[in-house]
């Protein structure tokens, strides 16, 4: 009598496996268009790795967008979810985050339908306005009023 063979699961490969488990002093993917990929965390450190991690002249934008925040609302609680640095205030959610695209950095305001003047960007979400950030646009004094603006306001919490 015989008896049916078992399936049994293929070992994964040492590449398979490679991929799926980074290296701890690896270096950081880059996602389409150059975002970087870091993992989840809350606080300055990952938001630092991430910002150290963008390439070329975004890095130096991701620099600036950073120190405006933290010395407009110097209270700032920084995270980094979806592979995009995320700022908020302690019990009123995230107000801005943003991410690298091949050609600008998109800031996003989670409450920018209510900043004065209005961001540029709009989104399919009623609440929500863009900024596309391309390579020496940064108008600090107007992003520190829109910092300023967002950070009062009710933020967003996923």
């Amino acid at each position: 009598m015989t008896t049916p063979k078992q399936k049994t699961k293929a070992a994964p490969t040492p590449r398979a496996t490679a991929r799926k488990q980074p290296l701890a002093n690896a270096r950081v993917v880059l996602l389409a268009g150059g975002n970087p990929q870091i993992a989840k965390a809350d606080g300055d450190a990952p938001v630092q790795a991430y910002i150290a991690a963008m390439p070329g002249w975004k890095r130096d934008v991701g620099q600036r967008l950073d120190a405006l925040i933290v010395r407009t609302v110097p209270s700032v609680q920084k995270a980094v979810k979806w592979n995009s640095p995320f700022y908020g205030v302690a019990g009123q959610g995230w107000f801005l985050s943003f991410h690298v695209f091949t050609h600008y950095v998109k800031v996003t305001f989670f409450r920018g339908a209510a900043l004065r003047p209005l961001p540029p960007g709009e989104s399919k979400q009623p609440d929500v306005r863009y900024l596309d950030i391309r390579e020496g646009e940064l108008d600090e004094a107007q992003m520190t009023s829109w910092v300023r603006e967002a950070a009062a306001l009710p933020g967003w919490a996923p």
